[in-house]
């Protein structure tokens, strides 16, 4: 063998130039080279790039905003253990392995403070979130110790039978990336938390700068909640409506003032005025004002029926009401079905037979006669209901994102016990979100959805790789196969170049 460098016909004309450089290089000089994967960081850098990400970090975590960044880009491409973080970074770009240790990581997990992220959220906001619907929603995140304040037994919507915390999230569906986070009591109902949260924004629409005046920094009357009927309550409709906040939320069918609503409407709305098509499905659609509270705030109610959905609907009403009946038998109550539990069932205690929970067959009777196969929506904003139920769909995104949590991004069950440590791994999990949901809304704008998940577009740019030469030598960018090139160019992201071998 020669020792000479014999280039590989796969490798571009630049690398083959910079391969023969290199050989010849060789013969006269002590040249050592190091590798870095540098793909999926192309895609990755880009997001931060598109929405000043780097920056806003920066400003809030000046000593640790690097180390947060790559850890999330771990988490994006990766979705393991953090405590593989540090191996990860050894081969990817930009190379902060020696500054993410399992004991840096613990630490920089537990300095994020509570201000620092209200900090960010403020800024983020002021990117991201105006004139937006912003869809507000909770998830469950087990764990396998309580060892915390906020870790409690609750509802567990994954029906894990594990000690747990609540994550209440806030996505724009506009721009369909997540806006705001924070963490609650696994033991906490959805519809108590609304209250926290708008005396929370309220808060963060203004802030004090240096001078000590208020600047504001993002306007919320340009922005609607969009919430499910978990959050409903009258309580709450007149928190929004007294605020001068928009909104629009499902109503459950179980309010009595809602079945006035659609007895009113009940032989009518099967006319031809009400036929509508939505997305090829067919709905009797009604909307009426509706005044509000002793105000008479005026609000809209937008009224669905759909025949072909009304099977399934009472199938899944009679599901529930066994599920409640379970419940009530067992002691284990939930304090959202209270009002199923008072309109559709009959509970007996005696001092022979003890408790006694027969269902109220009148009001089952009723209910899946007359209300079953309808929707019903409030909004203070939205006068048209083909627009209101687009809006109100649209909210899907909250799920798929609570999926990328749970599932991708390695959160469905934790280990950890100290809470500074838990809310700091949430927050990375929630940039690592930012970045992930930012990639897949240019799928599906770019049609790469059809063949790629994200994870799946991150894993096909592993193979580009950059090899540093020391000296004076430069580096080298490996071939970038044909399927690379069609994501960055979809993307609108050049391709990566470098100085060649022999340049100074």
């Amino acid at each position: 063998m020669s020792g000479e460098f014999v280039p590989s016909k796969r490798l571009s004309v630049a690398a083959q130039a910079a391969t023969s450089s290199l050989g010849s290089a060789l013969g006269s000089a002590n040249v050592t080279a190091s590798a870095q994967v540098i793909g999926p960081s192309i895609i990755l850098d880009a997001v931060t790039e598109d929405f000043g990400l780097s920056r806003i970090l920066k400003s809030c975590f000046p000593k640790d905003y690097q180390q947060i960044i790559m850890m999330a880009q771990y988490l994006a491409c990766d979705g393991g253990a953090l405590s593989h973080c540090d191996s990860w970074c050894k081969s990817h770009a930009p190379g902060l392995a020696a500054s993410l240790t399992g004991q840096h990581i613990s630490e920089i997990l537990s300095s994020i403070s509570l201000d620092e992220k209200q900090t960010f959220f403020t800024k983020w906001m002021k990117v991201v979130a105006e004139d937006d619907y912003l869809c507000y929603d909770i998830t469950s995140v087990s764990f396998y110790s309580n060892l915390n304040e906020y870790i409690k037994y609750g509802y567990n919507r994954d029906k894990d039978k594990l000690p747990q915390l609540n994550l209440a999230a806030v996505f724009g569906l506009k721009k369909a990336l997540p806006v705001y986070f924070h963490r609650l009591p696994g033991n906490i109902t959805d519809v108590s938390t609304l209250h926290n949260l708008l005396k929370t924004f309220k808060a963060m629409e203004r802030k004090v700068g240096k001078t000590g005046e208020a600047e504001k920094t993002w306007k919320m009357e340009k922005t609607s909640y969009v919430m499910d009927k978990g959050f409903y309550s009258k309580q709450n409709v007149d928190e929004l409506v007294a605020g001068g906040d928009k909104f629009l939320i499902a109503v459950p069918l179980s309010n009595k003032w809602l079945h006035k609503a659609i007895d009113d409407v009940y032989d009518t709305i099967h006319s031809p005025e009400g036929y509508h098509k939505v997305d090829d499905e067919v709905l009797y659609l009604h909307t009426r004002l509706y005044p509000w509270g002793d105000k008479r705030h005026r609000t809209y109610l937008h009224l669905y029926y759909n025949a072909k959905a009304r099977a399934t609907a009472i199938d899944q009403f009679n599901e529930d009401l066994l599920s409640y009946k379970q419940e009530l038998e067992s002691g284990n109550t939930n304090d959202k079905h209270q009002s199923y539990y008072d309109d559709f069932f009959i509970i007996k205690t005696t001092p022979k037979r003890g408790l006694k929970v027969t269902y109220n067959s009148e009001a089952i009777n009723k209910q899946i006669k007359r209300y079953r196969g309808f929707q019903a929506l409030l909004s203070n904003s939205i006068k048209d209901p083909v627009k209101a139920l687009q809006v109100y769909r649209d909210k899907d995104i909250v799920e798929k994102c609570f999926d990328d949590l749970k599932n991708q991004l390695d959160m469905k069950r934790l280990r950890m016990h100290n809470s500074k440590t838990v809310d700091g791994r949430l927050f990375v999990q929630f940039i690592a979100l930012i970045y992930m949901s930012a990639i897949r809304k240019e799928l599906r704008l770019t049609k790469l959805i059809e063949k790629y998940t994200v994870r799946e577009l991150l894993r096909e740019m592993e193979t580009i790789t950059k090899i540093s030469y020391s000296g004076k030598y430069g580096s080298v960018i490996t071939e970038i196969t044909k399927e690379q090139m069609e994501i960055l160019q979809a993307m609108k992201i050049a391709p990566p170049s470098c100085r060649r071998l022999g340049e100074t």
